[in-house]
């Protein structure tokens, strides 16, 4: 972290530190587990899925913009949003409408609206913010989202309900997740003035405002675009961003929110919808389509890089030592604070809050029960945790996603999220302690 902030070099930071966590692991035999746990994380399946999800993703992205989709949804809202304050709303709607999956969330909301908020002078900054307070804090609300399905599952797994019951056990959280309320809502809050710009959030909106100067240095490296304008084939035709989205959206639910699955069936759509319409030839649609790929290639470099870093992580065993530690705080009244702000640091330092949740929920259910706590409200201060810790994280998979999509580069994205992740954990741990103390 430290090195991090001196150099904001996040890439050459995950590096070093995932070098030193195996020093500090096996000693001067760190090169061979090095190589294993590299290895491990490249080849372990949910990578290949984030691979084939994210890469396919930047393919649609391309293939939309291609077709002249994104331009014509641009005029579209253009029309409807006339003033800066009303595009920024458009932004957060259209944000908590697709809460199907954190990834299609931030890439498909990012990448839209960054040439309509653009026009009115947003820093990108201020968009990247709205795209992540839109994202895994929308989807850890909702039933129908990949979070949801993964979270209910481990519930199952670990034994805190049977067979069958982790979903509904999951809904029951739903009002105790109250970092997932309280981040998104603030959204609105902030674009409607009635919380005002502060921190380096506001010194980035001054720039955009006074010089014109929307992102900050080192954006192109990481924006999915990669910083180009794109050439449009055909005349902008607002179905051909909606039916791609619609079908993504649609396939991923009828696959039981598998989003691998989703992300194929619209290339294959989009591939006849485009070509039928000529609007492309098919050589083009697969240039385009590896064009996609290749602008996903430098965010998920670092997502890679920070998955190895949780699994060295998880070798030295920090996230149990925290929460052993942690336990000696533990009584009913004061278990949701403690796990939320706990957990969250970890999360924070971490950076994968999947990957924390598969080994927090099996000790912290047990542990509520044990000392007569609601495990409901224990597991939604897990779940908050995650989203928290992952929302102001330099190398979340959501913080490098999210700048990616709005062309921004992820320190300055996080430095100015930051202090509004900060106000809305202040929030959730005073409602936590009031919950905890009132016994819910």
């Amino acid at each position: 972290m430290a090195f991090i902030f001196y150099t904001k070099r996040i890439l050459e930071g995950l590096t070093l530190a995932g070098l030193l966590g195996f020093i500090m692991a096996d000693k001067m035999a760190f090169f061979g587990p090095m190589n294993e746990s590299l290895t491990k994380v490249l080849t372990d399946g949910d990578t290949q899925w984030l691979f084939i999800v994210c890469g396919l993703m930047g393919s649609i992205i391309a293939l939309i913009e291609k077709a002249g989709g994104a331009s014509a949804f641009g005029e579209w809202v253009s029309k409807r949003a006339k003033t800066r304050r009303s595009t920024l709303l458009w932004t957060w709607v259209l944000g908590v409408a697709i809460f199907i999956d954190d990834y299609l969330n931030s890439l498909t909301v990012g990448s839209c609206m960054a040439p309509i908020t653009d026009k009115h002078k947003v820093s990108r900054e201020k968009l990247a913010y709205i795209v992540d307070s839109t994202a895994a804090p929308v989807c850890v609300l909702i039933p129908i989202s990949t979070w949801a399905v993964y979270i209910a599952s481990l519930l199952e797994q670990t034994g805190a309900v049977a067979e069958g019951q982790g979903m509904k056990m999951f809904i029951q959280t739903i009002p105790y997740n109250i970092y997932g309320w309280v981040a998104a809502l603030i959204v609105p809050l902030v674009i409607l003035g009635l919380i005002p710009i502060f921190g380096p959030m506001r010194a980035a909106e001054k720039r955009a405002q006074e010089t014109g100067v929307l992102a900050p240095p080192g954006s192109d490296k990481i924006d999915i675009k990669g910083g180009n304008k794109t050439e449009i084939s055909a005349k902008p035709r607002i179905h051909n961003f909606f039916l791609p989205i619609l079908v993504l959206i649609a396939s991923t639910i009828y696959f039981e929110i598998d989003m691998q699955k989703g992300v194929l069936a619209t290339v294959g759509f989009t591939f006849l919808l485009y070509i039928v319409q000529g609007v492309m030839t098919p050589e083009e649609f697969f240039d385009c389509c590896v064009t996609g790929i290749k602008h996903m290639l430098f965010p998920l470099l670092m997502v890679i890089l920070a998955l190895t870093f949780a699994e060295v992580n998880e070798k030295i065993g920090f996230l149990t030592y925290v929460i052993d530690t942690a336990k000696n705080y533990m009584t009913p009244a004061m278990l949701p604070a403690v796990v939320f702000i706990v957990l969250g640091i970890t999360e924070f330092i971490m950076g994968l809050s999947w990957g924390m949740y598969a080994i927090a929920i099996p000790i912290v259910v047990p542990l509520a029960i044990a000392v007569g706590a609601n495990p409901l409200i224990a597991v939604g201060a897990v779940c908050s945790a995650g989203v928290f810790g992952s929302h102001i994280c330099f190398y979340s998979d959501a913080t490098i996603l999210s700048s990616s999509a709005s062309g921004c580069d992820n320190f300055r994205h996080a430095v100015t999220q930051m202090p509004f992740g900060l106000l809305a954990a202040a929030i959730s741990l005073v409602a936590f302690l009031i919950i905890g103390m009132m016994g819910f």
